[in-house]
C-alpha cells in the first residue's frame, strides 16, 4: 500500500508506513518502505533512521546514496561528501554509483563549489550515447551544474540531450530548454487556462445571443432606437482662422444689406418725385377748367 501511494499520495503513504511500523517494526522491508515514505515527504531525520535500520537488518549497501542525500536534506552536505568516499560505494552496482555521483555533485553545489560539481558528474556514464534509466537525470543534473558554473551555452546542449533520453518525463528538461530558447509552455490541463477559455467562450456566446435577440425583435428594436433622445455632438473648438472667415462673411452680409437699403431709398425718392409731378399736373388742369369772368 505504501509503495502504491508513494507517487500520488505521499502523505497518505507516510501515514500507512507509521501504522506498518507499529505492527511490524522488525521487518526490513517495512523499515525501508517507511524510510522512503519519510524521504519523499522531506522528513529526512526519520528517513535516515529507517534506512539505517533496514541496512543493519539486510547488510545491503544499495541504500547508501539515499542515506547520503538525507544528510544533504538535513543541511549537512559535508557528511554526504564523506559518504561518497566510503568503501560502501564500491559495493554499489552501476546505477547505484551514478546515484552516488548525483548526490555528491548536489552536495558540492550546496557548498557553492559549482566547478567541482561539474567535474564530479563527468564520467563514462555521462559520455555514453546509450540510454539507461539514469541517463536523463544524469544529463539534466550536469546541465544544471553547468548553468551554476556560468557555462550556459554548454548547458543548453545537455538539456537537449536530457530531453532525448527522458521519454517518461522524469525531469523538466523540456521546460528548461524552452526557457533558455525563450519559449513558453501552456498546460492545456491547467485549471486557470480552462477558466480563461470558458470565460472567452461565454463572452462570445453572449455577443451572439445579443445579436440574435436584436434580429428577433425586429421593428420593435428599431422603434426603441428611434425613441432614444438624440444627443448633439460636442461642439468642435473654433480656430482663429475660422473666426476671421466668419468676420469676413459678416462684413459682406452688412455691405449687401446696405446696398439693398440704398436701392430702396432711391426707389422711394423716385416715387415721391412722381407724386409731386402728378400733383402739379392736377393743379394746372383745375386752373384751366375755371370759368372766365365776362368783361
Amino acid at each position: 500500500m505504501v509503495a502504491r501511494l508513494l507517487d500520488d499520495e505521499p502523505e497518505q503513504a507516510y501515514e500507512y508506513s507509521r501504522v506498518a511500523l507499529r505492527l511490524a517494526s522488525r521487518v526490513a522491508a517495512v523499515r525501508e518502505a517507511a524510510g522512503f515514505a519519510s524521504y519523499v515527504t522531506e522528513r529526512y531525520s526519520e528517513a535516515l533512521t529507517e534506512f539505517r535500520a533496514a541496512r543493519r537488518m539486510t547488510g545491503r549497501a544499495d541504500l547508501w546514496p539515499v542515506m547520503a542525500d538525507c544528510e544533504r536534506g538535513l543541511g549537512r552536505p559535508e557528511r554526504a561528501l564523506a559518504m561518497a568516499g566510503e568503501p560502501e560505494v564500491k559495493q554499489l552496482d552501476r546505477a547505484g554509483q551514478v546515484e552516488m555521483r548525483l548526490v555528491a555533485a548536489g552536495a558540492r553545489s550546496d557548498m557553492e563549489q559549482f566547478d567541482a560539481a561539474v567535474v564530479t558528474l563527468q564520467s563514462p556514464e555521462l559520455a555514453s550515447s546509450a540510454v539507461h534509466p539514469w541517463t536523463a537525470r544524469l544529463r539534466y543534473a550536469y546541465a544544471e551544474a553547468l548553468i551554476a558554473a556560468g557555462r550556459g551555452d554548454e548547458a543548453r546542449d545537455w538539456f537537449a540531450k536530457a530531453v532525448e533520453a527522458d521519454q517518461d518525463g522524469v525531469t523538466n528538461a523540456a521546460e528548461r530548454l524552452a526557457e533558455i530558447d525563450g519559449l513558453e509552455f501552456v498546460d492545456a490541463l491547467d485549471p486557470e487556462v480552462e477558466d480563461g477559455e470558458e470565460k472567452s467562450a461565454a463572452a462570445s456566446a453572449a455577443v451572439v445571443e445579443d445579436d440574435e435577440q436584436v434580429e428577433d425583435e425586429g421593428p420593435e428594436a428599431r422603434d426603441d432606437f428611434l425613441k432614444t433622445p438624440f444627443k448633439e455632438p460636442a461642439a468642435e473648438p473654433v480656430s482663429d482662422e475660422d473666426d476671421e472667415d466668419d468676420e469676413d462673411d459678416d462684413f459682406e452680409d452688412d455691405d449687401f444689406e446696405d446696398d439693398e437699403d440704398d436701392e430702396e431709398e432711391d426707389i422711394d425718392d423716385a416715387d415721391d418725385a412722381d407724386d409731386v409731378r402728378d400733383d402739379e399736373g392736377d393743379a394746372g388742369r383745375k386752373a384751366g377748367e375755371q370759368p372766365r369772368t365776362e368783361g
